[in-house]
């Protein structure tokens, strides 16, 4: 299945949920997208339940159903909580820190930043969005890369960052000091339906 290219908000709309993780989403429609939107619906399944978690957490990570059910494949043989050990694997990815650092202000802008070059891995290029990040590595902007107008505005706007990332201003660099802290990411998401639903 190719990765949805379409509004983020709509997508947000349709699993209650924000998947940029602003909130901003749903403060003028919090209802589903379409005509029935705010139509009542019934008690959700089980499965419903499952699917709609698995979704949410698909979405705001902006991965493929196959890379999905890779990653989840292995933290199943890493030692600790499957789905906390899943939710950390996600974050480990080279797209997603380099929006938590915030030289975008979005996953998909990250994304874009690391296929078309700008990104950097221990001062190696590095363009592909998945590559697992390791805990000591630096990410940094490509020298010439460092005027770029899209990460000087998102890094302008960034107001915090996580704790498991220890950011160099002058260096335009950031070191992934550590694996995060169940607590410190989204609590919104309920991981062990996740589990629940691959193994059905």
């Amino acid at each position: 299945m190719a990765r949805y290219t379409g509004p983020a908000y709509k997508k947000s709309r349709r699993v209650n949920f924000s998947t940029l993780e602003t909130g901003k989403e749903l403060v003028k429609k919090p209802y589903g997208p379409g005509q029935h939107g705010n139509a009542r619906k019934g008690k959700p399944s089980n499965y419903s339940l499952q699917l709609t978690e698995k979704q949410k957490v698909r979405f705001m990570y902006g991965i493929t159903e196959k890379q999905f059910r890779k990653i989840f494949e292995k933290a199943s043989k890493m030692k600790g909580i499957h789905g906390e050990n899943f939710l950390k694997l996600l974050e480990s990815r080279l797209d997603n820190l380099v929006y938590r650092i915030g030289f975008a202000s979005t996953r998909r802008g990250a994304r874009q930043l690391v296929n078309h070059g700008h990104i950097t891995v221990n001062g190696k290029k590095v363009d592909i969005p998945s590559y697992t990040v390791k805990v000591g590595d630096v990410i940094g902007v490509k020298e010439t890369s460092k005027n770029h107008p899209a990460i000087k505005a998102s890094l302008e706007a960034k107001t915090a960052r996580v704790e498991f990332i220890n950011y160099d201003e002058n260096k335009m660099e950031a070191t992934f000091v550590r694996l995060p802290e169940r607590n410190e990411l989204n609590m919104d998401i309920n991981e062990s339906l996740i589990v629940e639903f691959y193994s059905r």
